[in-house]
């Protein structure tokens, strides 16, 4: 027997509002049936994959325990780093090194880590 993933659930002071938001990030609407006032909100990705933002009481105090890591797919690491800043990211730890390797680890509105990689071409083309 074996077990699948239904959803990514991730803890919101407001969920409607940081749902929004993660679904700016990665270019993908909110369920059609999503409003403001819902404690809950769905984005699906085009693998299946859901992430469900659902409303708690508590804002978040600790580091998380599980992230997402992003790779850009139509720019490089920089520019998609400067577009998240720009819609409200902020950014917690900058690994990038001088040869171009590494990341930097974002939080999002709410105080959530992420880290944004290298993309794709950026990885072939130091291969």
């Amino acid at each position: 027997m074996t077990s699948t993933i239904h959803n990514v659930t991730v803890d919101a002071r407001n969920a409607y509002e940081i749902a929004s938001w993660w679904s700016q990030v990665l270019g993908l609407p909110l369920d059609p049936e999503d409003n403001p006032a819902d404690p809950e909100c769905l984005i699906t990705l085009p693998s299946g994959i859901r992430y469900l933002f659902i409303e708690v009481p508590e804002a978040k105090t600790v580091k998380n325990r599980l992230h997402l890591d992003l790779q850009p797919t139509d720019s490089t690491r920089d520019e998609e780093v400067e577009r998240l800043l720009g819609i409200g990211a902020t950014i917690h730890d900058d690994q990038r090194r001088p040869d171009g390797t590494g990341w930097v680890t974002m939080r999002d509105p709410e105080g959530n880590e992420f880290c944004v990689e290298r993309s794709a071409a950026e990885r072939a083309a130091t291969a």
